[in-house]
């Protein structure tokens, strides 16, 4: 095998690992971990992966809507970074959000963007600066459903809000009907599954009711915590997925990720397209290239389209986030903070996203994110 060699390092491939089929590292060993200038390089010659001065541990928490992604990315950055170790606790954005304007971690994940206050508040923290977003991750938010003898299903914005907010309560019902012609539709009552704790995942949901069926959903599209009454409460994208997969009837909204482990049928929406528009990375990054940067200096917090009636666009989207100080971070996780959103932003840590059931970052956003990151400070 060929040596891969940088300035000041011996490298020599030891094997391949191959992580969930998305990406493959090679790891290997050296003798000399620091090139002139003081930097230590990756422990893996088959990836870019810089490690740069990265060391000890790094804290992080949000969303459990990336969950998976930043599974991926730890894992690669873990077996590229001898002795370093990142830990991300998946507890949801409004929990991710706390934790990091209390200090408590260097980063949160959220799936939106800091709120005005939540902005002010991350100044106490970011000494002489402030909390910004830095999108990361895309995708669609799946509906997921269970439904003995239906295989395929199609409902639009009026009707998922209607189901939602308890005013739908059968599967049999004429608007769910009139939507699948053809499909023998069962008296089965509706059990929909909805966050109990407080959720970006959630507020993108609203966020598209509200656009979409805005007669239909009356409620706060700001508010992460679910607004609607009446349905079931489970904790994290990964409690709603479970449920809905081990009940018949059941209905709920996750990152498709979850719908793919879970091997749960997810519905194809009606927009108003030509055709009604599946779940899938690819139909969600047609619908997230429309994005635009409404954030000003280096926050890039996103606007979303999710009333596109463009085909193939799945409007049903979210981009998670993550959440660090432009300025004011501590000292002694800084280079490991850098070098691990480095990684993520690159061209190697997005080309990871599709086969894990995200979309990667639109080429103009992502380009924008890694001329940001190294100058954390």
């Amino acid at each position: 095998m060929k040596l891969h060699r940088k300035t000041g390092l011996r490298a020599t491939a030891l094997g391949a690992l191959a992580v969930s089929g998305a990406l493959v590292l090679t790891a290997c060993g050296s003798d000399d971990n620091t090139n002139p200038e003081g930097a230590r390089k990756t422990n893996a010659a088959a990836s870019d992966i810089d490690c740069g001065e990265a060391k000890g541990q790094l804290l992080a928490a949000g969303s459990t809507a990336q969950k998976n992604a930043m599974d991926l990315w730890v894992k690669n950055f873990q077996a590229a970074c001898e002795g370093v170790e990142v830990n991300y606790q998946a507890i949801g954005s409004g929990g991710g959000i706390t934790k990091f304007n209390q200090g408590q971690v260097a980063f949160a994940g959220s799936d939106s963007a800091l709120k005005e206050d939540e902005v002010t508040e991350s100044q106490k923290i970011c000494k002489g600066g402030k909390g910004i977003n830095l999108p990361m991750v895309g995708g669609p938010v799946a509906i997921g459903y269970k439904l003995d003898g239906v295989d395929g299903l199609v409902l639009d914005a009026p009707t998922i809000a209607k189901i939602f907010d308890s005013k739908i309560t059968k599967w049999n019902d004429p608007a769910i009907a009139k939507l699948n012609p053809g499909v023998k539709l069962p008296d089965t009552t509706i059990q929909a599954f909805h966050r109990s704790d407080e959720s970006g995942t959630t507020q993108n949901l609203g966020k598209y009711l509200s656009e979409a069926a805005p007669d239909d959903w009356k409620h706060d599209p700001k508010t992460k915590s679910w607004p609607a009454p009446g349905g079931q409460a489970a904790n994290g994208s990964s409690g709603v997925a479970t449920a809905v997969k081990d009940t018949n009837g059941a209905i709920g909204y996750f990152e498709l990720s979850y719908a793919t482990a879970n091997n749960i049928s997810t519905v194809k929406v009606n927009t108003g397209a030509a055709q009604p528009v599946e779940a899938t990375t690819e139909n969600a990054s047609k619908a997230i290239a429309a994005a635009k940067v409404k954030g000003t200096g280096n926050d890039l917090a996103l606007s979303l389209d999710y009333a596109t009636k463009a085909d193939g666009a799945y409007p049903i989207i979210l981009v998670t986030y993550e959440i660090a100080c432009d300025k004011g971070n501590k000292a002694e996780t800084l280079p490991t903070l850098k070098a691990f959103l480095n990684y993520t932003a690159s061209e190697e840590g997005q080309k990871v996203l599709s086969d894990a059931g995200y979309a990667p970052l639109p080429a103009e956003i992502a380009t924008k994110v890694r001329e940001i990151v190294p100058t954390l400070s």
